[in-house]
């Protein structure tokens, strides 16, 4: 899809149909990134995107163990009373 450059006092834009945006799930702000001679527009991905679901899949593919076993602390031993 080809779209004009346009200007928008000092800088310059460039416009982008609502089909595009609403496609890539873009909203009020969005991540730029040059890569060689493309310019890159990405929705700005969440912290931790994801990771419920997969904490999800990991719980229903083992059961849900930890992946290390729990190390005990000089705080449990003096510190911790139920």
């Amino acid at each position: 899809m080809k779209a004009q450059i346009v200007r928008i006092g000092n800088s310059r834009g460039v416009r982008l149909p609502k089909a595009v945006i609403e496609q890539a799930g873009l909203t009020e702000e969005v991540e730029l990134e040059v890569r060689g001679n493309t310019v890159v527009i990405a929705a700005i991905r969440r912290a931790r995107a994801g990771w419920a679901d997969a904490a999800r899949a990991l719980a229903a593919a083992d059961g849900g163990s930890l992946l290390d076993p729990g190390t005990r602390t000089q705080f449990d031993q003096d510190e911790w009373r139920w």
